[in-house]
């Protein structure tokens, strides 16, 4: 695992002095930070990457500051890393070689909701659970929902692909993208996708750009498209004694025609991490599930009552209906805090967002199992269950350990892969991936995807360091 710092030099120190003194010129010392303890708050994100204190941090309030940022960045050949909620966990948001840190947070305005067709412009700094309460107060639904909708900011959701419990029945960010203003390194501001649902006119630009984590543009008003919202909620909870027996009422559901908009999975170590929180669960489950269906009153209560037969059959414990909105927004809570809870039982933690083919989450269960008991390292495992996108944490309190916590991570990507599976479902690669990308990709991909990289960023100014393997060394 890298968790020092890919080897990209930092700029001279004339040309960070340059950067700062052409940003105060084109901005105004009101939106340039410099100070050094400022500066050191944009180093981190909620990841454990390092990064390096970047010189000059960007508080971009308009398209305007964000050009003048990247126009700057490029004639004083310093690196620019972009950043909005800063909430990611693989590094993206990462500065690995100082320089300047353009943040969107400051840009929070929904510009347009149109209620005739469904759609919404949004800048990149609206935050994602202000999104959903605005659409839904007009009868509309924004269905990505990361667990840190409450801090998450669009133009992060965009750049990595956000996807959430409800990527099951609705997919992710990128399905919901319509189009955006893409700002390239320099200065150029380009127009990207489309407004309206279908669309194939030349290249899918706009779907390129999502998920690119910041290396090839930032993003400035981006275009969102919504649906009316459903009518009916319900949710389920559900208690095994095994996970075994949670992945095959999961198999079996969907394979039998069931389609929730979401099945959050949780192992029985994640169970106690929720006791110790304060949630009453039942001592004897090994795994839970967290399910929900929406649409109309009936079609709720009868796919509700057909997983609830598929559980049984499974082996359930224990099968609750949430009978009103606040049990569901309590279960929901338990849920969205469940990686800051596990944050409590260890001074260290890295939370590996991999995906199988749901017939394979037992499997690779399995083999954590056997990681965990090989490497004597601590971990537990829960996420979207229904697409076989799993949170597999480690968990250790001394940095001795750290070696056979890496081997442990090496050994759970190798059978991700092997199972046929991906090394990122919503996280993104980032820095804290970046080096095991070549497991999954040819180095064919690898070359043609740096290819790309040259021709937005030849100098390769803006977020380096990111998504492709380079050397690393260790911070002292």
């Amino acid at each position: 695992m890298q968790l020092g710092r890919p080897d990209v030099p930092r700029p001279t120190l004339s040309a960070r002095e340059k950067a700062r003194r052409l940003l105060e010129q084109a901005l105004g010392p009101s939106k340039v930070v410099t100070g050094e303890d400022a500066c050191a708050t944009f180093a981190r994100d909620e990841s454990e990457a390092e990064g390096v204190t970047p010189d000059a941090v960007v508080l971009a309030e308009s398209a305007d500051d964000i050009l003048a940022a990247l126009r700057v960045a490029r004639e004083a050949e310093v690196p620019i890393t972009p950043r909005a909620g800063g909430t990611g966990r693989t590094g993206g948001a990462v500065p690995v070689a100082g320089g300047i840190v353009l943040s969107t947070s400051g840009m929070k305005s929904i510009k347009e909701l149109d209620r005739r067709d469904g759609v919404a412009v949004v800048e990149p700094g609206v935050v994602l659970a202000d999104l959903h309460a605005a659409v839904e107060a007009e009868g509309w639904f924004y269905p990505p929902d990361p667990n840190s909708l409450a801090d998450c900011c669009l133009g992060g959701n965009v750049a990595e692909n956000a996807g959430g419990p409800r990527a099951l029945k609705y997919g992710v960010t990128r399905d919901w993208v319509l189009g955006m203003d893409a700002f390239l390194i320099g200065g150029q501001r380009i127009r990207a996708g489309r407004r309206t649902t279908k669309g194939v006119t030349g290249y899918d630009v706009a779907g390129l750009l999502v998920g690119s984590e910041g290396t090839l543009a930032v993003f400035g008003d981006i275009t969102l498209g919504l649906m009316p919202k459903p009518e009916q909620v319900m949710t389920l909870m559900v208690l095994f004694d095994s996970v075994r027996a949670a992945s095959t009422a999961v198999e079996t559901a969907i394979s039998g025609g069931l389609l929730p908009r979401c099945i959050e999975f949780l192992d029985g170590m994640t169970l106690d991490a929720m006791r110790r929180a304060g949630n009453a669960i039942d001592a004897r489950a090994g795994a839970m599930l967290l399910v929900e269906f929406d649409g109309d009153e009936h079609a709720c209560e009868r796919d509700a009552e057909r997983f609830g037969g598929v559980a049984d059959s499974a082996g359930a414990l224990e099968v609750l209906v949430a009978q009103d909105a606040g049990l569901r927004a309590r279960l929901w809570s338990a849920r969205r805090e469940m990686s800051r809870a596990v944050r409590k039982l260890t001074k260290f933690k890295l939370s590996e967002d991999v995906v199988v083919p749901r017939r394979s989450i037992g499997a690779l269960l399995d083999h954590v199992t056997l990681l965990g008991e090989r490497e004597k390292v601590r971990h537990l495992t829960y996420g979207h269950g229904g697409d076989g996108n799993l949170h597999v944490n480690f968990l250790w309190d001394d940095a001795e350990e750290m070696p056979a916590v890496s081997r442990a991570i090496e050994g759970l990507f190798h059978e991700v892969v092997r199972l046929g599976g991906t090394l990122s479902g919503e996280h993104g690669i980032g820095v804290l991936k970046a080096p095991y990308l070549p497991l999954e990709q040819a180095p064919e991909l690898i070359e043609l995807e740096r290819d790309l990289k040259r021709v937005f960023d030849p100098q390769n100014l803006l977020n380096p360091g990111k998504i492709f393997p380079a050397g690393a060394h260790r911070a002292c």
